[in-house]
Parts: C-alpha cells; structure tokens; sequence
C-alpha cells in the first residue's frame, strides 16, 4: 500500500498511535506525551473535547463526560454524553479521529487507513464495533490484530535471535489475556490465547472506591453510593492510590469537600490493596495456566514474560508470574507502550516497509452451531458442534455437513456459537439466521461453512447439496444497524456534536441517486426508500415476513447489480406491500 497506515493502541484508559518512519515504529506525540486518555466529554461551553481535558473535568461532570467506553463495545449499551445518546463506536470514534489528528499534523501527510489492536478475546461483535468506529472516524481498517500479538511484534524487533517462547500477561484497564507466541527467526507464531473481557484495572479501582464508601458510612454515617459527583471523585481517588502504591508500601487518599462538610482523609497500604483484588489477580494465574495447557507447554518452555498495560505495574504481579513459572518478567518495553508499536509495526508492513517477517495470528474461541444428536433410542438437543475451534490460525475456513431431521422439512434455523461448552446454549449466540429448503427427503445434506478472516471476522455460507441453493450471511444481520446507512449517520450526528474538525475530515454522506446505503450507484430514490424502511421495519417484523423482506431486498439488489431496473421496481412493489402491513 503507497498510502500511509497508522498503528493504533485504542485502549480502555489510555489510546496510542504509531507510525513508521525509516523502517522503526515510533509513538506519535513522542512516547510519553503521546498517550492519550480515551476520555471524551462536553465542556462548560458546549464543545467537544477529548483526551487530558475530558480526564480531567470527569469528577466534576459526569454526566457530561464518557471514561471506559471499549467495556461497551459491542454492546447497545448507550453513552450518555451532555444528555444525548451514542453508540459506543461512536464515542471510540472520537478517540480515532483526535489520534488520527495527531499523526497527521505530525508527519505531515492525511492518513485514511489504520491497523487496530483489540484485546485477543474481544468478541465478533466486539471487533466489529471496533472497525465501524474507525469507519465513522474516516479510517478505512485494513487490519484489526490481537494486543498481544501486537506486544509480541514490539518485543521481535528489541530481541537476540533464536527460537523462544513468550509469555504476554496483558492486563489494562478494562480487560485481560494471555497468549503464548512463539518468535523464530521471522515468523511470531501465537500458539495460545484465552483471558477475560471484563476484568482490569477499571475493577481494582473499584474495590478501592468500595472501601472509601464504606469508611464514609462508618465514619461519617452517610451512604454516598448513589451520589454520581461522588462517585467520579472517588474514582479517581481511587486510581491516583493505586498508581501510587505501585512504587510507595502506603498512600493518603484525601478528597476536601467530598460532601458539602466532609474532608476524606484515609491511609490505604499495599498490603491492604493487594487483599482487595487478589480474587481478580488469582483468576489472571488460572488463565496463565489454561493458555500453557492449549499451547502444550509447561512453565520450563516459557524464555520470556512480557508485561502489556498499566495494571501490570502492581508489584504483585511480577511477583506471583516469577513464582510461577520460575523467571522474572522482562521490564524492557513500556507496557504502556508496547501495543502500539506492535500495531505500528504491523501498519509498517502494511505499507510495504516490512522485511519478509509473518505474523500467524488464532482465533482465541470456538466457533460452531447447534444440532440434533440423533442416538437411535434418544435424541439430544442442541449439541453445540465446533466448526472452528479455539487456537486456530488465522485465516481458517472449514466446511461440515448436517442432514435434515424429516422429509418435505422446509426450513433449517442456522445458529451461530461462540464458546466452548458443549450444551450450544451455554455458549453466546451471535448470529441465527433461517434457511429455506427444497422440501426434500429426511437425510438430505446441508453443508455449513465458516471463514473466519484475519480481523477475526467471521462469514458464514450454507448449501443444500441437491439444489446447490445457498445462504451467504456475516454474523451481523446484512439489514441491521452496521450498515452503510448507519455509517452515514453516525457520521453527521458526530459533525454536529463537534470536534471533528472541518467536515472534509469526515467522509461525505453520498445522495441516494449517485450512492446510498446499498453501495450500488445510480440507484432510484424511491428503491433507495423502500430499502432502508425495510431495514428500520426488520426487528418488528413477524418472522415469516421477515424472511420474506430478506430474500425480496437480496434479489433487488441483485438485479440492480445487474442493471435490471424495471424488475427491481418491481419487487419494490411487492416489497412495500408487505412493509405496509407492519408498524
């Protein structure tokens, strides 16, 4: 790729970029002054504002300020910014845009493309919010990779040659993993992953708020837990104590005027921090232990630890790994730091300025569907069947085939699973779609395949053998809210929130006669219309009518590829039918 490509860190406290200059990555801004906090809030003048300034007025305006938003991405958990609601994409969008601000004005050159970390057992859904947060900012996302993957890269270019195993103990704010990457000669192989979502430093801030709440309430009789200025203060009370105890054995948390009469003062020692999160701590020891057992590895293989993200810094930590695995954490690279260079690494040989290095990237979980066991004397329900298992290199495809339950059956409802349980519903469901067949004899055979791309994406394509009659899907439903139309207006509602700059720096929402939410040019207004209230009308949708808006809207914009405009107006009429029969 000519153009240039920026490496980002999009990280639950702190954000980063890099880029590569003369064939080394280096962090934008310079490497402290370079972290960025994923903060993003409204000021005392209305304005947009991101990073140190959105930090800082947190305590004072919650209400009007978003902290730890990448714990809500992939969820329709909404933010409330200044009274107003916004996806979680959309407030991430904000932490893109400023740090593709930075690099801009730093080399000097516009960047519409990004390579972008996420932690390696982020979702489907997950990474998804993820690259539609780069499309709102104007990033075209050319590579999403795994954060330790990313810090395995940073640590290839400072290492001696030979053959070693690393262990990456990666824990941030909001989440946590651990991988096990192989490194020989120019090959970073990940053999292992698994970790936990929703666990980090955002956690052990709270334990620490638990105890500053409830020496409120017996010192001073009053509950201020559901006090939100309070909370926010005590928040960040909380996190100074826990940065400050990483070199100091005790701190004094003090906060004047916490109430209107109330001055906190208390001590908090290192010992007494460690207590309060060594549940959480035990658990990150439990996963060291699963990523060595799927690696088929024991403490002995392991050459390196290498430490990713600000919680790391805890001294405990390194202490319980060398116990552990009997070797000392490597302090070389800052664990702030270490992802984004890896990601601006990996943007580097995006761009071509890579030697013959390859990065082998897995999936950290299983992805299947669900069946019906048929035993002979009993039948088992929603037996949970892998197709794609868990540690598998990336990119990976496999087909299997399932034979229908009875004869003249009519349809095959095609549940998507993530997870490693084998009852399917213990595991997330992430996708179902209907599959309408042929009607012919029981035993008749349907081949289901997934491919699973390297941004850890995933398609699905189901055949009836005998018909070759195929439903192609990706786990967000091609009508849902992903879509270009969404973009679009996540897009302008951003320009009008602000802070983004001249409207050039956004992509242009196209009209629907040149291009709209279907991609094809040239499509009639009215066509466009009708498509995007069948998208609005979906979700309500009784589901026979459902199917029936699904396949309609397909072969319009099929014929529409085809230039066949008089039968896509057509089915635009019956597709209006059945959309004016639904509320």
């Amino acid at each position: 790729m000519d153009e240039p490509v920026l490496g980002i860190d999009l990280g639950t406290t702190n954000s980063e970029a890099a880029f590569v200059d003369d064939s080394y990555a280096r962090i934008i801004g310079g490497d402290r002054e370079g972290i960025l906090p994923s903060c993003v809030g409204i000021n005392s003048d209305g304005e947009l504002v991101v990073g140190p300034e959105a930090r800082n007025q947190a305590a004072a305006w919650p209400e009007r300020t978003v902290v730890s938003v990448k714990r809500r991405m992939g969820s329709d958990k909404l933010c409330d910014l200044g009274g107003e609601a916004y996806s979680p994409s959309e407030i991430s969008s904000v932490i893109l845009k400023e740090l593709k601000r930075r690099a801009e004005n730093e080399i000097g050159s516009t960047i519409n493309h990004a390579v972008i970390t996420v932690p390696a057992y982020f979702t489907d859904a997950q990474r998804q919010a993820t690259k539609e947060a780069g499309d709102i900012a104007g990033l075209n996302v050319v590579r999403i990779i795994n954060e330790p993957t990313a810090a395995a890269l940073a640590y290839k270019e400072t290492d001696e040659q030979g053959t070693k195993h690393i262990l990456v103990y990666d824990l941030g704010g909001g989440t946590f993993d651990v991988s096990i990457v192989k490194i020989e000669e120019q090959v970073v192989e990940v053999l292992s992953s698994t970790g936990d979502n929703m666990l980090g430093g955002d956690d052990f801030d709270e334990r620490i708020v638990r105890f500053l709440t409830s020496h409120i309430r017996k010192e001073y009789k009053i509950d201020v837990s559901e006090d939100a200025g309070v909370a926010a203060r005590l928040k960040n009370a909380a996190e100074r104590a826990k940065i400050e105890l990483s070199g100091e054995y005790y701190t004094r948390i003090e906060e004047p005027y916490i109430t209107e009469d109330i001055h906190l003062t208390v001590e908090l020692s290192r010992d007494d921090f460690e207590k309060m999160v060594m549940k959480d701590l035990e658990k990150t020891m439990v996963a060291v232990t699963n990523a060595l057992n799927d690696a088929k590895l024991t403490s002995k293989d392991i050459d390196r630890i290498l430490l990713v993200g600000g919680s790391t810094r805890i001294p405990v930590i390194s202490t319980m790994l060398k116990e552990k695995l009997g070797i000392k954490p490597s302090l070389e690279i800052d664990p702030d730091l270490c992802v984004a260079l890896g990601a601006g690494i990996q943007a580097g040989r995006e761009m071509g300025k890579e030697d013959s290095g390859v990065l082998i990237d897995i999936t950290p979980y299983t992805f299947g569907t669900s069946a019906v066991k048929d035993l002979g004397w009993d039948v088992i329900p929603d037996v949970f069947v892998p197709l794609i298992e868990k540690n598998t290199k990336l990119p990976a495809s496999r087909t299997e085939p399932f034979r229908t339950m009875f004869d003249q059956q009519e349809q095959v409802q095609i549940d998507v699973f993530q997870g490693e349980n084998a009852n399917a519903l213990d595991n997330i469901l992430i996708g179902s779609y209907e599959f309408d067949l042929s009607q012919t004899a029981a035993g008749s055979i349907i081949t289901l395949k997934y491919d699973l791309d390297l941004n850890g994406i995933l398609k699905l394509e189901a055949v009836e053998k005998d018909t070759g009659r195929k439903l192609n899907a990706v786990i967000d439903n091609v009508f849902s809210e992903t879509s270009e139309s969404r973009l679009q207006r996540s897009r302008k509602k951003m320009r009008a929130l602000g802070g983004f700059g001249a409207a050039s720096d956004l992509p242009e929402d196209t009209e629907a006669g040149d291009q709209n939410a279907s991609g094809i040019s040239g499509i009639p207004q009215e066509i466009a219309d009708t498509i995007e209230l069948a998208r609005e009308k979906l979700d309500s949708a009784h589901q026979d009518d459902k199917d029936e808006i699904i396949n309609l809207t397909e072969d319009i914009q099929t014929a529409l590829q085809a230039g066949d405009f008089e039968k896509a107006e057509k089915l635009s009429a019956e597709l209006e039918d059945i959309l004016f029969y639904i509320d």
